[in-house]
């Protein structure tokens, strides 16, 4: 279901089960068309949203953006019609690649038994891809260096981090939609080393927003959000 948070701000809430790996969504509904910040992690989760926005009454998205390339933010992009897909320029050679892979149940099987590291994130997918007829990855239509704001007003602006190089961040309405940019490197690119970063963290508290919100947490107001820091 979605839940308004401020302004045109609208959030489809994260899956509390990490094994689930299902992040939230967010609409930024306006007349001219609405702007959806991740596609979510399937056709099944991208159809979900879809019906919560048929619920609410919002404008049809009209732009989809990508956080970063990450399979959780993209894979429910092959469900979004006449919709403009945007993200960082540094996404388009990585979903190129993704997009070239042979996805189907036997190899999310195959690639866990080559590396069990996998596993936790494959297993995901499995679950929230259960039939890959139609299945697609979908490149960027459109992408951006250093920082675009949509004709709605709506701002997107890439940061990086280890969690993923194209990762960006949107901003609207008082609201930061901050996707997984301060997390760690994924779990099978981990290193006993990686920690959140919390200098970006210190970095986006700074430019003092009313909410913030990562995409596998509940959104926090701005004096909740420098309690946790």
């Amino acid at each position: 279901m979605l839940e308004h948070l401020a302004g045109r701000v609208w959030i489809y809430g994260h899956d509390p089960d990490p094994d689930a790996i299902r992040p939230s969504v967010a609409v930024i509904a306006d007349k001219a068309g609405s702007v959806l910040v991740d596609a979510g992690n399937s056709p099944d989760h991208a159809r979900a949203v879809q019906a919560a926005i048929a619920t609410a009454g919002l404008p049809k998205p009209r732009w989809l953006v990508y956080t970063h390339h990450h399979w959780d933010h993209t894979w429910g992009a092959c469900a979004w019609d006449d919709v403009t897909v945007v993200a960082h320029e540094s996404a388009v050679p990585i979903l190129t690649g993704e997009a070239q892979k042979p996805w189907s149940h036997r190899y999310l099987r195959d690639q866990v038994e080559a590396n069990p590291r996998l596993g936790p994130s494959f297993r995901a997918r499995a679950l929230a891809v259960p039939d890959w007829s139609g299945f697609r990855i979908v490149l960027p239509d459109e992408t951006f260096d250093d920082t675009l704001t949509l004709p709605t007003g709506v701002v997107l602006r890439h940061v990086g981090g280890n969690h993923a190089p194209d990762s960006l961040i949107v901003v609207a309405d008082g609201v930061a939609l901050l996707g997984d940019a301060f997390y760690p490197p994924p779990y099978h690119l981990r290193t006993p080393d990686d920690a959140l970063d919390y200098g970006m963290v210190k970095r986006f508290l700074s430019e003092q927003h009313d909410w913030y919100v990562d995409a596998h947490s509940a959104p926090r107001s701005r004096s909740a959000a420098l309690a946790g820091s």
